[in-house]
C-alpha cells in the first residue's frame, strides 16, 4: 500500500505514515508502541529542589546567588532552576511555578544591606517600649523627625490622554529647590518648617526652639542617626534644656520605622508633585500650603496622622 492510500484509509496525514513507516523500519513494532501524550505526570523540579528555590526566592536576591538579574523576574528564576537544578523550562512554564508558589509580581521596598537586623529587634523591643514607658512617666510627647529636599522637576502621578501619545506637561526648564524640616507625634500633631539653604546645626537648633517654645508638655524627639542631629553643639543645646526635650536615635539605616518617612512622601506628592511651581518662591508656597491642601484633597495616610496643623515659616 502506498503511503497516500495508507493515510486515506487509517484518516492520518501522509507525514504520519510516513513517520510510522521509518519508526517501524528502525525499531521494529516496539517503536509504534504507543506512548503518553500531554504534560508529564510527575514535576520535573522535585519537592525538595522546589523548597530550596523558594526559600532563595524569598530570602535572597539574584544577586547573591550570582545571578545578572536584579529583581526575581521569571527570567531570573528561569536562570535559578537551569544552574542550581539543572531544570530547562520555559518562562511560561516558570510563571505557572510562581504562581503556585504563591508568589505574585510586586514592587519591592528598599532597604540598605547595611542595616543590622539584630539591631532594628534590639530597638523595636527593648528601646522603643523603654521611651513609651518613660514619655508616659514624665507626660512627655513622642515626636519622630526627617528632613528633606524638594525639587521643581520632581514629578508623581498621571493624566490622561490619547492611546498610544505621550501626553505633554509644559513647565520651567530652570531647576530650583527648598528643603523642610518635620516632626511628628503619635497622636497626628506635625510641626514642620520650610528653609532655603542646606540642612545645617543653626537650622536644626532653630528648629528645635521652636518646637520646644510651641509644645508645652516635655519633647521625646526620635531621629535618624544625621551628623548634624549628632553634633557636639546640638548635644550642648540638648544638655541645657533635657528638662524640656530629650533625643533619641533610631537604629543605622532604618527610614522604615519612621513615620515621618510617610509625611515627606505625601508632601511631595500632593504638594508637590500634582503642581507646577515656576520659581522658588511658588515652591516653597506649595509646601507651606500642604496641610490645607491635604483638609481638602484627604490622603489616607494624612488622614490617619493629621489631626493638628502647625506651620513655622522659614
Amino acid at each position: 500500500m502506498r503511503q497516500v492510500e495508507a493515510a486515506s484509509v487509517f484518516k492520518v496525514s501522509r507525514a504520519s505514515v510516513n513517520k510510522w513507516s521509518r519508526l517501524h523500519e528502525e525499531h521494529g513494532s516496539k517503536g509504534l508502541a504507543g506512548r503518553k501524550r500531554g504534560r508529564p505526570a510527575r514535576p520535573r523540579l522535585v519537592a525538595a529542589d522546589r523548597s530550596r528555590a523558594i526559600r532563595w526566592i524569598v530570602g535572597k536576591g539574584p544577586d547573591q546567588l550570582r545571578l545578572p538579574f536584579a529583581l526575581w523576574t521569571r527570567e531570573a528564576v528561569q536562570q535559578l532552576l537551569k544552574n542550581e537544578f539543572g531544570v530547562e523550562v520555559s518562562v511560561w512554564t516558570v510563571g505557572r511555578y510562581l504562581k503556585a508558589w504563591g508568589m505574585t509580581p510586586q514592587k519591592p521596598v528598599r532597604r540598605a544591606f547595611e542595616q543590622n537586623p539584630a539591631e532594628v529587634r534590639h530597638w523595636l523591643q527593648m528601646e522603643y517600649p523603654t521611651i513609651e514607658r518613660d514619655a508616659k512617666r514624665f507626660g512627655a510627647e513622642i515626636h519622630w523627625g526627617d528632613e528633606m529636599g524638594l525639587r521643581s522637576d520632581h514629578q508623581v502621578g498621571r493624566t490622561y490622554g490619547r492611546r498610544g501619545t505621550t501626553p505633554v506637561i509644559l513647565g520651567t526648564g530652570q531647576r530650583f529647590r527648598c528643603n523642610m524640616i518635620s516632626t511628628i507625634t503619635n497622636r497626628g500633631r506635625l510641626a514642620f518648617m520650610v528653609f532655603e539653604k542646606g540642612f545645617r546645626v543653626k537650622v536644626f537648633l532653630r528648629f528645635l526652639k521652636r518646637l520646644v517654645r510651641h509644645v508645652k508638655q516635655r519633647i521625646f524627639l526620635i531621629v535618624d542617626r544625621h551628623p548634624v542631629h549628632r553634633a557636639a553643639s546640638v548635644q550642648r543645646w540638648l544638655r541645657k534644656h533635657e528638662a524640656k526635650i530629650r533625643m533619641f536615635f533610631l537604629p543605622s539605616y532604618s527610614p522604615e520605622l519612621n513615620p515621618d518617612e510617610m509625611l515627606n512622601q505625601d508632601v511631595k506628592s500632593n504638594a508637590l508633585g500634582r503642581r507646577r511651581a515656576s520659581n522658588k518662591t511658588e515652591l516653597m508656597g506649595d509646601v507651606r500650603g500642604y496641610p490645607r491642601s491635604t483638609q481638602r484633597q484627604p490622603n489616607l495616610v494624612m488622614s490617619y496622622f493629621l489631626e493638628s496643623h502647625v506651620h513655622y515659616a522659614a
